[in-house]
């Protein structure tokens, strides 16, 4: 008995000096300072910018390793380098990967892609894209892509969502005529008769070629080739739609109620479900103009009208900005938006898209969103921030 007990204190003993006299991990974090000043210049918000980059020591010098998407940041960071005469070796890889073969564009092919923050279904869905929609190709992963959408958004896509072409390619397809779907949801069919097989379910701000006019119905392609019908009371000649559009105060008013009744969805900003900032990003992408993803991208658009709760210098389309106001020991978080309808209420999707008011004598008053209430920008008409005027910027056309 007393020789076992001999025996397990010596090996308690020998652990012991094995992780005492072990040689402490050395620190792995190098060039820190460094790459988070280019980060902080070229890539601040990760959301719309890639620069993953970290260092690693090896002997007198330093391996950089990591992707990106910017090469004016790369570039940056070793000019930076140089400058302070460090040595190193460039292993950065740059983005859209060699392995694509020229292939670093795409088109969404379904109705609504989810796009998710990592390449997997259970990943959290981080934003979505509509049919027609053109995006960047980074970089597969599996059946995933990491792709960037028109507002610089980056998300991984489940590959059966997108056609993948090449920048040649795209341009073609820009100088196709299209059509716009702008119903809030319908169907395509396999023949010009609604009665006929259906090619698959269609939202709106759908984005289709169109190769002929037949009767009541535009013959339309899909980015993957498949060739459908949609019905004329349905949609429009995009080129007509874009001269007709305008995000008027009475323009927006009444597509947003359209949405009335919309579920809520994190991740949304398609009319199969929206969270706050895809509301209003649907909203206005339905008359002309893209909004940046997030109520906190959003937040730095526009012109600021009030901060006050002054809502009589207030008009229909401005957007409303809730959250936690900053305090001495906490930044400002933007968690929710809106847009004023006029009549002292504003339109939001929470729980669903719903009216409310920030009257106190009002039925629909809400209080909640009131004592949460950060600011009001007005985007009409504005060119502060990531818009980007569908009449301007070609993004569907040349």
């Amino acid at each position: 008995m007393f020789q076992n007990i001999i025996k397990v204190c010596s090996v308690f003993l020998m652990l012991f000096l094995t992780f005492r006299c072990a040689p402490k991990a050395e620190n792995t974090n190098y060039l820190v300072t460094e790459i988070e000043a280019v980060k902080n210049q070229f890539a601040p918000d990760k959301r719309v910018a890639l620069f993953a980059i970290d260092a690693e020591k090896r002997g007198e010098s330093y391996v950089l390793k990591g992707e990106s998407n910017l090469p004016d940041a790369v570039i940056a960071l070793k000019n930076s380098l140089k400058a302070a005469e460090i040595n190193f070796l460039d292993s950065i890889q740059l983005l859209p990967g060699a392995d694509l073969k020229d292939k670093t564009m795409g088109l969404v092919t379904i109705s609504v892609a989810n796009l998710r923050s990592n390449p997997k279904h259970s990943a959290e869905l981080a934003t979505q894209a509509t049919l027609g929609t053109p995006v960047k190709i980074y970089k597969n992963d599996g059946s995933w892509s990491l792709i960037q959408t028109p507002d610089n958004y980056l998300s991984w896509v489940d590959n059966a969502g997108i056609q993948a072409i090449t920048p040649t390619e795209f341009e073609t397809w820009k100088e196709t005529s299209k059509i716009i779907y702008t119903k809030i949801y319908g169907s395509t069919y396999s023949a010009p008769n609604t009665n006929s097989q259906v090619i698959s379910d269609i939202v709106a701000g759908s984005i289709l070629t169109l190769l002929s006019e037949e009767n009541e119905f535009f013959r339309v392609e899909y980015p993957d080739k498949r060739v459908a019908y949609v019905n004329k009371a349905e949609a429009k000649l995009y080129e007509a739609w874009l001269s007709q559009t305008s995000p008027t105060e009475e323009n927006l008013v009444t597509t947003s109620k359209q949405l009335m009744g919309l579920p809520y969805l994190w991740g949304g900003t398609s009319t199969k479900g929206v969270d706050c900032s895809g509301y209003t990003k649907i909203i206005y992408f339905l008359n002309g103009i893209i909004l940046p993803r997030d109520a906190s991208q959003q937040i730095h658009t526009g012109e600021l009208m009030d901060e006050n709760q002054n809502f009589e210098n207030l008009a229909p389309g401005d957007l409303l900005f809730f959250g936690k106001k900053v305090t001495d020991s906490t930044a400002e978080r933007v968690i929710h938006v809106g847009m004023w309808i006029g009549n002292n209420e504003f339109i939001h999707s929470s729980g669903q898209v719903r009216v409310s008011s920030v009257d106190k004598n009002a039925m629909n008053y809400d209080e909640y969103n009131l004592n949460r209430y950060l600011r009001t920008k007005r985007v009409i008409n504005s060119k502060t921030g990531a818009l980007i005027n569908l009449t301007r910027t070609p993004v569907f056309t040349n």
